[in-house]
């Protein structure tokens, strides 16, 4: 068993509304659990609540499942004796809870979902705090975007530090990094490491005083992880390995299949728990329809997104999972991308709307003639034309089925992003300083989110594919994936 720190230091205030207790008797419920005063739940029982409660709150169910094991062991909230486990500090039940005003103490002893519900809301807002680094985007569904979250729920203090300030090297006893060694050993996943130095944080090695955080935001050009749990009927995924799939969510049933590594599966519903109520996996298991029919079960732990029509190694592949891992792009249907096909106006306005979190209600009437209120997709042009992404014609149309050019969405893309490049020098023949697009193209040209069709011409007037605006928007959205 691994030694960690004292149980939850809380070093913000954290205000937690009033229980919802609509929310706790859904999960309670999604779990077909009742619980019984002193008796600890079976396994996969707590599997479920910590996974629906996660999913509850939006908190990736690797993470806040690794916390409970870490900060209790084999996921317990009652002792021998039936008694809820309180330490020396004080830190109370599965998810060591630091007693607070903002609790309710005797429920955190006597509700194992109250418990476990305030570790996540107090995990959730260490996310959301403004004093602690953030990694690339922060999407909240990447894994390693967790690392000082999970430190901030333990506390910011020197024993924390992702490095040895003496040395510079990694702190493997930092309790994030114990957290993250939890998330491998039983969600089965690998986990990217993150590289800090010393000059990264600033604090006293005999002080228990806070550290200070000195660089606030990271850039690591890594693959990270994206949580195994939001797949969806319908979704085209692969594995990361040659995976037996089984005849039920179990490791114990029979294997009906094999879904080799790069193949494409579909899955065919919701996760299932493990059959097996005393298996301490962390892991849930789809139902999935391999491609010669077979019906069966995959471990989450290996399977990931996988579009039929993109193949290994085609220019856009890294471009493409980027923005489908955020939920900005999703495919056509069957399984595929829609690789090649062109990129309309309605589109365009759809991808932009998620990629900036655009509200879609309470929106003005555009008033667009060809844009009436029982459009199929009035709300996102409505929401993308009053944020200024877009605006109609002098006509007064949106034509919303009109092929975005490489010219519109150079204009878009500035508009938006208002990349603060140098909008003079350029290569491009095709491209004269009388245009209305050109201040935008040399921008996006100089900014690295955009190239030629060749080295001397731009091909404004070019209508865009789905994944060449895959790659200019991630380029736009990460500086990892801009030209050099």
């Amino acid at each position: 068993m691994r030694v960690f720190i004292s149980s939850l230091i809380v070093v913000l205030v954290v205000v937690l509304l009033p229980t919802n207790l609509a929310a706790e008797s859904s999960i309670s419920e999604a779990c077909d659990y009742e619980q019984i005063d002193g008796e600890n739940p079976d396994m996969q029982t707590m599997n479920c609540l910590l996974t629906e409660t996660a999913l509850e709150y939006n908190v990736p169910p690797e993470i806040v499942k690794a916390i409970a094991e870490g900060e209790s062991g084999n996921w317990r909230h009652f002792d021998e004796n039936g008694e809820a486990i309180v330490t020396k500090d004080n830190g109370i039940g599965v998810m060591q809870i630091t007693n607070r005003s903002e609790f309710d103490e005797e429920r955190l002893k006597t509700d194992i979902v109250y418990n476990i519900e305030s570790g996540v809301k107090t995990l959730n807002d260490m996310f959301s705090r403004n004093d602690l680094p953030v990694i690339n985007d922060g999407h909240r569904d990447i894994l390693e975007h967790w690392y000082f979250a999970v430190m901030a729920y333990n506390g910011t203090k020197p024993v924390n530090s992702p490095v040895y300030q003496e040395s510079g090297e990694r702190n493997t006893d930092a309790y994030q990094e114990k957290i993250f060694d939890i998330v491998e050993e039983f969600s089965l996943i690998e986990l990217e490491t993150l590289s800090f130095t010393v000059e990264d944080f600033e604090y006293d090695t005999d002080s228990t005083d806070n550290i200070e955080f000195v660089t606030m935001e990271y850039q690591f050009d890594l693959s990270l992880t994206k949580t195994k749990h939001k797949f969806a009927a319908g979704n085209s995924v692969t594995s990361t390995t040659d995976l037996n799939i089984r005849e039920s969510a179990s490791k114990d049933s029979l294997k009906v299949g094999t879904l080799s590594e790069g193949e494409v599966a579909t899955i065919s519903g919701k996760f299932e728990y493990d059959e097996a109520a005393d298996k301490k996996n962390h892991f849930v298991w789809y139902p999935v329809t391999l491609s010669d029919g077979t019906k069966g079960y995959a471990a989450s732990s290996y399977l990931t997104v996988k579009f039929k029509d993109v193949n290994s190694g085609h220019y856009a592949e890294e471009a493409i999972y980027y923005l489908n891992d955020r939920g900005i792009l999703k495919g056509v249907g069957n399984g595929n991308f829609g690789l090649g096909q062109e990129l309309t106006r309605w589109q365009a306005a759809i991808l932009l709307n998620r990629a900036n979190d655009v509200p879609l209600t309470d929106r003005p009437d555009p008033e667009l003639s060809d844009i009436s209120t029982d459009y199929q997709y009035y709300n996102h042009i409505a929401a993308a034309v009053d944020e200024g992404f877009f605006g109609g014609y002098e006509d007064g149309t949106f034509k919303p089925n009109k092929t975005l050019t490489r010219a519109e969405m150079a204009v878009v893309l500035e508009r938006i992003y208002n990349f603060t490049s140098d909008p003079t020098g350029h290569p491009f023949s095709d491209i004269t300083a009388d245009k209305w697009y050109s201040d935008a193209i040399v921008r996006l040209y100089n900014a690295g989110i955009a190239a030629g069709i060749t080295k001397t011409t731009f091909g404004p007037q070019i209508t865009i594919t789905r994944e060449q605006f895959a790659v200019f928007l991630a380029r736009s959205l990460s500086e990892n994936f801009r030209l050099k």
